[in-house]
């Protein structure tokens, strides 16, 4: 646009100068400063077209780290907070999860095989080698089965409960911290917007100069928190499904125990 009002104002000037001198009075001071004009406009136009491919160039990453930044140290620093505990629960409990996953079907054989050759203390022994939740069912319930299948059953049910706690430990913690993570940014926002609507009844009237850096920085808490909240949510839901999946592993295994037991008493 500067470049067409540029070679608009050259264009006038050269009719100006047909109109009131012959060809012979244009000087050459007159063709230095039309260059001088065209020169300035492209390097006006050349710094315009380097600051934008710049602020193209820039990453994700960095768009979000300066954001941060704008969105001042207070809310910020506790939603960051929130998202460093949030993903050292998660990852703490996908670790336990992951170990915690036992191929049943295979230990239940091994347990049957082992009672069929070596007698319960052979298949007690399985069990210990081998880690899980499953694993340590199998335990309590071969340790029961001398006072008979019903209460290797009962010890089954039971222990299966104390497994699902442990499943289940600080999974509320990462609940929590999807819950805080946008009611600090919507906190963050409403005391910006507080400190704006200050602004304007000291100034005495409504300049969006002088509220916008305060409205910008509300929305900012906002937006962080809810990405917080979004990236735990994403494991939380992960960390529940695989929960579930170990559940349902276990009363399977459950079942084939007391399977294998009443078979093992015939």
């Amino acid at each position: 646009m500067k470049k067409l009002f540029s070679i608009l104002a050259i264009a006038g000037l050269l009719a100006f100068n047909a109109t009131t001198a012959s060809a012979k009075d244009f000087t050459p001071a007159d063709t230095d400063m039309i260059s001088e004009i065209v020169a300035y406009d492209d390097a006006a136009v050349t710094l315009q077209e380097e600051a934008a491919a710049a602020e193209e160039s820039k990453s994700f990453h960095q768009v979000l780290k300066e954001r941060f930044i704008e969105g001042g140290a207070g809310f910020m620093g506790i939603v960051l907070l929130c998202l460093i505990l949030g993903l050292a629960v998660a990852i703490e409990r996908i670790i336990f999860l992951n170990m915690a996953t036992t191929n049943s079907k295979k230990l239940a054989q091994q347990v049957e095989d082992a009672l069929a050759s070596g007698g319960v203390e052979a298949a007690k022994e399985v069990c210990r080698n081998t880690k899980g939740p499953v694993a340590s069912i199998y335990y309590q319930g071969l340790d029961r089965v001398d006072e008979g299948v019903d209460a290797a059953e009962k010890a089954v049910v039971a222990y299966g409960g104390v497994q699902m706690g442990q499943l289940e430990k600080n999974v509320s913690w990462l609940s929590l911290f999807i819950a805080i993570a946008p009611m600090l940014g919507f906190m963050g926002t409403v005391i910006g917007m507080i400190q704006a609507f200050d602004k304007i009844s000291a100034a005495g009237g409504l300049d969006a100069s002088l509220i916008a850096g305060d409205i910008k920085v509300a929305l900012l808490t906002t937006v962080f928190g809810l990405i917080v909240a979004i990236i735990l949510q994403i494991f939380y839901n992960y960390i529940i499904a695989k929960i579930d999946s170990i559940v349902n592993d276990m009363e399977d295994a459950s079942i084939m125990l007391v399977d294998i037991l009443v078979d093992h008493k015939k």
